[in-house]
């Protein structure tokens, strides 16, 4: 690659990865696993920059993203399950915000897979139905569908309990 694309792709970087780090947070709801996803979501990128550059990189990017996260949660399914949980650090006394932000991630990950994708593409990137069609490869109706489900589920887990900040 030459030095200017090398450049061009450094200046890229810096200004998509918090953004695709956040979004591959709130769709993993694991924070290292959303780092493996934004480094190799951007590894592939690199290695196509100069096709991905002239159209548009970030949905590229997106694009790439998603399928990836797709992927492990495939693989993930095949897993075998058993009867102990993992125990998980979420002690308090990080803030609230960050109490917020954990809640919201355990709501979007009690959502199905389709339904958890299409309420943080359309709501938290800001996508259009038809952009975050495109971006899942599904039709504007299941975007539609799916987001509407998963806005339902969430309010209603919002609106029971007390535990819910968000």
């Amino acid at each position: 690659m030459k030095r200017d694309a090398e450049e061009e792709f450094a200046d890229f970087v810096r200004v998509v990865s918090p953004r695709l780090l956040t979004s591959a947070w709130m769709l993993s709801g694991d924070p290292h696993v959303a780092e493996e996803l934004v480094q190799e979501s951007l590894a592939r990128v690199y290695a196509h920059w100069r096709r991905a550059r002239v159209d548009n990189p970030v949905a590229y990017a997106r694009r790439i993203l998603v399928n990836l996260h797709t992927d492990r949660w495939r693989k993930r399914r095949r897993e075998v399950s058993t009867d102990t949980l993992p125990e998980t650090d979420l002690s308090p006394g990080h803030g609230d915000r960050v109490d917020l932000a954990l809640d919201l991630v355990r709501l979007l990950q009690a959502l199905p897979r389709r339904e958890r994708e299409c309420v943080v593409l359309r709501h938290y990137l800001d996508l259009s139905e038809k952009d975050a069609a495109n971006t899942l490869g599904v039709s504007t109706g299941t975007v539609k569908s799916s987001t509407s489900r998963g806005l339902a589920t969430l309010r209603a887990a919002l609106t029971e309990g007390e535990r819910n900040h968000v």
